[in-house]
């Protein structure tokens, strides 16, 4: 898994970029990648898993808890570009607008 964190066009937005499987072997360095964000203070986080083709319980997980910790922290979390597959897990699992999933 690879994963890339980018300031956004606009200030206090920041982006993460993941690439490859998310699983229990890696989802640590997604949460690690995620906390490093929050740490900032952005005003949004953006986790693009465009080049994510796989996402266990153990990733969703690692997402859910992001998103709760943005919203203590008065942040937004969206996840985007999901692909087909994994946003019907997202929305199987219902958990699609606590992640501010846009497709």
């Amino acid at each position: 898994m690879g994963i890339s964190i980018k300031t956004s066009g606009e200030a206090g937005r920041l982006r993460i970029a993941v690439a490859g499987e998310v699983d229990v072997s890696n989802a640590d360095e997604l949460r690690e990648a995620a906390d490093k964000a929050l740490a900032t203070n952005p005003a949004s986080l953006e986790v693009d898993l465009a080049e994510v083709p796989y996402i266990d319980s153990t990733g969703i997980g690692v997402l859910v808890g992001a998103a709760h910790r943005a919203a203590d922290a008065k942040a937004e979390l969206h996840v985007t570009n999901p692909q087909r597959n994994v946003s019907r897990v997202f929305r199987m699992l219902g958990v699609e607008s606590e992640l501010g999933l846009t497709d």
